[in-house]
């Protein structure tokens, strides 16, 4: 199995060919990832490229998601903690930023979650009867 950095899922996922060195690595990453091979993706990377794709390259938050869902359908490629992946997306698409989220699905065998972030996590989560329960700290 391959473990894949962020840089090689962006060359993959974001035609950005500037230059020549761009092609060629766009093109090396397709040849990996559509090989067949046994890939993984950990959750740090798939946090860091939605970092990348959101805040670098300004995609939409659907575009961001799109590319997640099709990371998460391809057989060959294992993600870490993939329920939780999954989880986060659903909550994302409800309204929550990808990376609380993220967060948040992690802790699922938590009694609660602890944040200063009142108004974009926390009400939102009570909104959507977030479980675990997300807290704000005072």
């Amino acid at each position: 199995m391959i473990g894949l950095d962020t840089n090689i899922l962006a060359r993959y996922y974001i035609d950005d060919d500037a230059d020549a060195e761009s092609r060629r690595q766009r093109s090396a990453a397709r040849r990996l990832m559509e090989s067949g091979q046994p890939l993984m993706v950990s959750k740090s990377v798939i946090l860091e490229l939605e970092w990348v794709m959101r805040g670098y390259y300004g995609f939409a938050h659907d575009q961001v998601t799109s590319v997640f869902r099709h990371l998460l359908d391809q057989a060959h490629i294992t993600v870490e903690d993939r329920d939780s992946v999954a989880l986060a997306l659903s909550n994302c698409d409800a309204g929550i930023d990808f990376a609380d989220a993220l967060h948040h699905a992690s802790y699922r065998s938590c009694s609660s979650v602890a944040t200063f972030d009142d108004r974009r996590f926390a009400r939102r989560a009570k909104k959507l009867g977030m479980t675990p329960a997300v807290m704000v700290l005072s």
